[in-house]
Formats: C-alpha cells, structure tokens, sequence
C-alpha cells in the first residue's frame, strides 16, 4: 500500500489503552491524566476488524502500545486475536515491563515476536525517579526472559539533558554480550516532553565512540521502524538511534497509528485523521472501511514539522497517542 508520497505503508502501531501504571517524566504529569472512559476506547473487536482490514491493503506488521498495554485487562489475548489474522508477519510490543513480569512465556506463546523495553536508567534510584516508581529489577528480569524465549529485544533509551546522561554507556553495554539492540530516542518536543531538553543523536553517537571505539554500520534487519544501527566492535548486539529531528526520516517513513480511542493517526505531529470507532458503531461495513483506510493514508502528511509552524500541530501527550 502506497500513500501519495510513494512510501509503502506496512506499519501500524496500535495503542490500546492511554493508561499506564507509571508516570514517566516525558510522557505524563506526576498526578496523572483523566482517563479516557472504557466504552470511548476500541474493544479488542473492534482493533481486530480494523487490522483485518488493513492486512488486506498491505499492513504486515504490528506493534501494540499504550500507555502502558499491559494495563489493560487481557492485552495477550489480543495478542491472540491478532496472530491469527492472515497476513500479519510480526507483532510487537512497546512496554515497561513491570505488568509483563513473570508472563513472558505466555505473550510468547499468544504471539509475541518482539518486545521494546522502556529503559532510560540502570541506577535503580534515578530510575525510580524518572519513572516515578518504577521499579528496574523487574525489567532485567522481563529482558532476560524475553531473550531466553527467543524474542527479538530492544531496549529504548530516551536521553534527557541533565538527568540520565551518565547512565547511557551503561545501557549501551547491554548489547555487548547479546543479540539485544539499545537504541537511543531523541526526545520529541509533544506534551510533558516539551518542558525538558533532548540530547542530540551526534553527541551520543560521538560519546559511544569515545567509550567503545569506531562502530561499523550493522546492515542487519532489526525491525521495521526508522532506527539506524551501529555495532562496536566485539559487540554481539547493537547500538542504535532514532532521530526525528536531527536526522528527519519522513521520506523513509512506513507507519500509521490507531490510538486507542479509534483514532486512524497518519503522522506523530499532525492531529488530522480519521474517526474509525464512529464508523464502526455506525454500522461500516468491510468493505467501505477497507476504502476508509485506503484513501486515509493515501493522504499520509509529506513532513512531521516538527520545526516549523504546522497548522494541525498535535497537542495530545504521548499515552494518548501511542508511545
């Protein structure tokens, strides 16, 4: 499926719930949000429908977000449901990790394929206080079992000026002896992320560098998003970056979002869209949905703009959206 840019879409990141058992300091305010009410959300029903489709004009691969996915009652069977959708190649997660302790075998066997860990600290207080109360053994844990399963493992790092700078070699050294890729974010400036200050791409690559030598281009497939990889040498795994602003990928780009409201989301930094849970409920039938989505993201936006005046700026923070 093409949009009208020539970029194949074959991505959907599925947000299934804007609730998250952590208050990380770029993504929520430290009270919280009001949650969006249960019956306002997509039922798992209604996701599947919504991806059946979509697999139909070229979708092959997902990835369930939130909030925190874990959050919400039954995530893995949903997993299920979405496994068994003809055409669907892999399906991955975006988590924390804490909800997911001690169930790594069942999302592997729902499944699961890939799992990106939250992890932007090892020092277990920094952690705490960047995550609000989280809780870092429970994610070594999560990581060590997800490797023994044979999941693909990524961990994500989001560096903030002045807060976990130090702790980035340190997270890097998680790929020397595995097959695990850590991959540094830069931060994105929507909702709480606004008020803090990133760390560019450059800096941290010249800082992995200065700690482990020259890093040779891993040409490797590592998945299906806008991350580019680099290996140190005598690294098993890999060390990568996404760099939305100072390395802008939009012309690369393959993804959509569907929030977990119902929200068809063509671009991270635009809010237009498309109202599926309304057609839905409204009684679409397959066939006029398919159309839907088709001429949706055919119309997917050139540029996210970030840097730039953009008429339909997003304004929603990340847990709406879909980290």
């Amino acid at each position: 499926m093409l949009d009208k840019m020539g970029r194949e879409i074959d991505y959907l990141r599925i947000s299934i719930t804007d609730r998250c058992n952590l208050r990380c300091i770029y993504c929520m305010p430290e009270d919280g949000i009001p949650d969006i009410q249960h019956t306002d959300i997509l039922s798992y029903e209604e996701i599947v429908r919504i991806v059946r489709q979509a697999a139909e004009l070229g979708i092959r691969h997902l990835r369930v977000t939130g909030g925190e996915p874990m959050a919400r009652r039954g995530c893995l069977d949903l997993i299920r449901m979405l496994h068994a959708v003809p055409g669907i190649e892999t399906i991955s997660m975006t988590t924390n990790g804490l909800l997911l302790d001690g169930r790594v075998r069942e999302a592997c066997d729902a499944g699961l394929t890939a799992v990106n860990l939250s992890l932007d600290a090892l020092d277990p207080e920094l952690y705490r206080r960047m995550t609000r109360g989280g809780d870092v053994t429970k994610v070594m844990r999560v990581l060590r079992d997800a490797a023994a399963c044979g999941l693909s493992v990524k961990i994500n790092a989001v560096p903030v000026r002045g807060l976990n700078e130090q702790e980035l070699p340190g997270l890097a050294e998680l790929a020397r002896n595995s097959g695990v890729s850590v991959r540094f974010i830069e931060l994105m400036p929507l909702g709480c992320g606004a008020d803090l200050q990133p760390v560019p791409t450059e800096e941290i690559r010249e800082r992995m560098e200065a700690c482990f030598g020259t890093m040779q281009e891993d040409t490797k497939r590592r998945g299906y998003g806008p991350a580019y990889y680099l290996r140190p040498e005598g690294f098993k795994g890999s060390i990568g970056f996404i760099s939305p602003l100072s390395h802008e990928f939009c012309g690369q780009c393959n993804r959509v979002r569907l929030t977990s409201d119902g929200q068809l989301k063509l671009c991270l930094n635009h809010s237009a869209g498309v109202d599926l849970r309304t057609l839905l409920r409204g009684g679409v039938e397959d066939a006029q949905l398919k159309e839907v989505l088709r001429t949706a993201i055919e119309r997917k936006p050139e540029r996210h703009g970030f840097h730039e005046s953009v008429a339909d700026r997003e304004n929603r923070r990340m847990n709406e959206i879909g980290g």
